[in-house]
């Protein structure tokens, strides 16, 4: 029973080839689904030996679904450019773990890491994501931002994503920014509507929830600024809802 590994790609040139290599250490194929990259990430990964597909971005959700009728196998690892399997999570797809039980996706914990500090804190850690499932009863949602796998038997296991999404706060900034204007769009789209305290509510329970309850408070300078920026993404998120609801 083989393995198809599926990643959706944008410039992503200083990614991929270490995300290609890693995944053929379990994989016995890749695909990769590119929105027209500007970069050389489609050269590398033909270079590489991925199958590469081109589609303009479709969302999130979305753009992963678009590349599941390429993949051969049942089976689909998901993973993003910038991660990659820890050595614990290789053994356990190795091994064939997954087969025990009547299981169609794994959710495993993921360590994000700022350059080469993990952040082990303020809610980073332990992160679920489902990026392992079998495509005949389980699929990506159609959420354009930060989708979720659905499935109908979902199970956690205590192995590893490793990410490495960012080299500095200022990325890390860029980023919720530019998910924040995207999740605002989603709730706009789905009918939400709130008042004008909704944002320095949610961005306020935000601080208060990673700061305090999910110990960043113990974590010096680097607890208060991961704080702030998960309080930000709220407050953006939401400030920018009521913007589209005056404008349109």
């Amino acid at each position: 029973m083989g393995i198809s590994g599926l990643v959706i790609t944008f410039n992503e040139e200083k990614n991929i080839g270490k995300c290609i290599d890693a995944l053929f250490k379990v994989c016995d194929e890749v695909i990769i689904v590119d929105s027209f990259s500007k970069d050389r990430t489609v050269e590398i990964a033909k270079e590489k030996g991925a199958q590469v597909v081109q589609q303009a971005f479709l969302g999130d959700g979305p753009q992963r679904t678009y590349g599941l009728p390429f993949c051969k196998n049942d089976w689909i690892l998901n993973l993003d450019a910038d991660e990659f399997l820890d050595k614990d999570a290789e053994d356990f797809i190795l091994k064939k773990k997954y087969l025990e039980g009547n299981y169609d996706a794994m959710s495993f914990r993921v360590k994000n890491f700022l350059a080469d500090k993990l952040i082990d804190f303020s809610g980073w850690y332990p992160d679920h994501k489902v990026r392992f499932f079998n495509k005949q009863t389980a699929h990506p949602s159609d959420s354009k931002v930060h989708q979720k796998i659905v499935a109908q038997n979902e199970k956690k296991v205590a192995v590893h994503i490793l990410h490495y999404g960012w080299d500095s706060l200022d990325q890390i900034i860029a980023k919720k920014n530019q998910y924040s204007g995207w999740h605002a769009q989603q709730l706009y789209d789905q009918g939400k509507r709130i008042n004008a305290f909704k944002p320095v509510l949610n961005g306020t329970v935000a601080f208060v929830r990673c700061y305090f309850f999910k110990k960043g408070i113990f974590n010096g300078l680097d607890g208060l600024t991961i704080a702030m920026i998960q309080a930000f993404f709220s407050y953006m998120k939401y400030a920018k809802l009521i913007k589209l609801q005056k404008n349109k």
